[in-house]
């Protein structure tokens, strides 16, 4: 088998290659300190297995493995100090993360679980694995991008809110009222603008007038007509609209 490594950092990429050493079945045929130098030499040399960091100074690694056009595409294992969040989902045979700091028998593992699969089940595994990360990924970059901070200008005063302790906004007219613990703002903004400015994670329209933090729903109220409302913890109670209704669901796990 023939790897190739991809890493920005000499010593991370010496390392890989000393622990492949002990490897009779694998065969290292290059080294690579950039992604644009890897794109290359992996269209290239078509290797089998890639060992492939994930921030580099160029771009990361998932701007490289999209940018390889070989056929079939090699086995990638990302070596990386990348976010733990996200690695956490991360238990599979096909292609695995490496956490730096790893240990030796970590690294073992991988190459044990490498070398035991067909190649149907690695295509099979890194399809879906592949998938699950970039959900995770972007989900991550959605809150990332979320309003840290919402501007409510009140007279002559811009407050600053911090969104998560939003319990509820609700239409009025041409205005928003935003319910917090503390007090109630009144913006003249629409739902359709703030719903943009906040994490949609946390945070849904059940109906034209109405934006709720889910975080602040005590429970979920059904009528015998198949309508259902929220009650909110402060015993508001707020209508989701039938259009809304599945998605919210959906949205909270039920």
């Amino acid at each position: 088998m023939k790897a190739l490594i991809v890493d920005d950092e000499t010593l991370a990429r010496k390392r890989v290659l000393n622990l492949l050493t002990t490897v009779d079945k694998i065969t290292v045929v290059e080294e690579c300190s950039n992604g644009k130098t890897a794109i290359q030499r992996i269209n290239e040399l078509k290797p089998d297995l890639v060992f492939l960091d994930i921030n580099m100074k160029d771009m990361n690694g998932f701007e490289v493995l999209q940018k390889v056009t070989i056929t079939p595409k090699p086995i990638v294992v990302f070596v990386t100090a990348y976010d733990h969040y996200a690695l956490k989902a991360f238990d599979f045979e096909a292609f695995d993360f490496l956490l730096k700091p790893y240990r030796d028998e970590r690294f073992y593992k991988t190459i044990d679980k490498l070398l035991n699969l067909t190649q149907p089940e690695i295509d099979l595994s890194f399809e879906k694995k592949m998938k699950e990360f970039f959900k995770l990924t972007e989900e991550k970059k959605e809150a990332k991008e979320a309003a840290s901070r919402l501007p409510v200008k009140q007279g002559h005063r811009t407050i600053l809110l911090d969104p998560l302790k939003i319990k509820y906004i609700c239409a009025s007219g041409y205005y928003a009222e935003i319910y917090t613990e503390e007090n109630k703002y009144v913006l003249r903004e629409s739902l359709k603008k703030l719903i943009k400015l906040l994490n949609q994670k946390i945070f849904f329209r059940i109906h034209r007038s109405a934006i709720v933090n889910i975080n602040y729903i005590q429970e979920i109220v059904h009528s015998d007509y198949s309508e259902m409302d929220v009650r909110m913890k402060d015993n508001k109670l707020i209508r989701v609209s039938k259009s809304n209704k599945k998605e919210f669901l959906l949205q909270l796990g039920i």
